[in-house]
């Protein structure tokens, strides 16, 4: 039994990953579970990959790569933006073309530099075995700021995830909202991506999300579960790789997708997701 516990007690670095790992499950089941709800995995994975120009960037120039991610984020969301307003191609095209092209960027910069292999590590797969305790402030504002956004946000967020039209006509400009929604994912991608970096924020923005929705109908119970399945998640996915020398960060993020798969299996395989659909999510309101 002690191993449970005593790896945590004995291990500063593994105890900061924990403590890292469970304000990065609160920041991402708060947008997460919107990200989910309303089908934007795909504009959710583009953000966490938009990033990386800019942090490679960064990197590069030996400026603070949260400075690079940031403008990553908004280049990636102000370019889907011009992309729909200039054309006719859908918002998929648009995220689709800009998701590639952001990537495509990120590596080109990337392979510019021989000595840039050990950073583009840790910017793809994180640092979450080297979090700092100033880095955990960091993160600890960033849930209090996401936290307090989504409580003052939850009714328009809402109405969008059942019809936007329905949040047109409660007094909610769906397009100024939408935005905001978009602005606040990115905050979080952002916040998160140098605890389990660009490729695998993603992961834990969708998969404890996706849990939840299997298991519970209303909005505030869908993120607290969030919340706690990917706090779980970091806190076995660090105990395994601990036990078994692995990858940290990815073993968190293949431990919550394994939750997700776990929570499947007992609902029988049926369709419980579908019990988390917008008409349903109404409920939580």
């Amino acid at each position: 039994m002690e191993g449970l516990w005593r790896p945590f007690v004995e291990n500063g670095f593994l105890l900061n990953a924990l403590l890292a790992g469970i304000l990065v499950s609160v920041l991402c089941a708060c947008t997460g579970t919107f990200v989910v709800l309303r089908g934007l995995a795909f504009v959710g994975d583009a953000l966490a990959h938009g990033v990386l120009p800019g942090v490679a960037v960064a990197v590069l120039l030996g400026v603070p790569s949260l400075a690079g991610a940031a403008i990553g984020a908004l280049v990636m969301m102000g370019g889907v933006g011009v992309v729909q307003r200039r054309t006719r191609l859908s918002a998929d095209t648009a995220v689709g073309l800009l998701f590639v092209g952001m990537l495509g960027l990120g590596v080109i910069i990337t392979s510019r530099s021989t000595s840039f292999r050990g950073d583009l590590t840790a910017l793809l797969f994180g640092e979450i075995l080297g979090v700092r305790t100033v880095q955990l402030w960091w993160l600890a504002a960033a849930a209090v700021a996401v936290v307090a956004a989504t409580a003052l946000l939850r009714r328009p967020f809402l109405l969008l995830v059942i019809d936007p039209d329905l949040a047109q006509t409660s007094g909610f400009r769906a397009v100024r909202y939408n935005n905001l929604m978009m602005a606040l994912i990115g905050v979080v991608v952002i916040a998160s991506f140098q605890t389990v970096g660009t490729l695998l924020v993603f992961g834990m923005l969708v998969a404890p999300a996706a849990t939840a929705a299997l298991l519970t109908r209303r909005l505030a119970s869908m993120m607290l579960t969030a919340s706690l399945v990917g706090s779980a998640s970091t806190y076995v996915g660090l105990l395994v790789s601990y036990h078994h020398d692995l990858a940290a960060g990815a073993t968190v993020v293949v431990t919550a997708v394994a939750f997700f798969v776990v929570a499947l299996v007992a609902r029988g395989g049926s369709s419980g997701f579908v019990s988390a659909h917008p008409s349903h999510a109404g409920h939580g309101h």
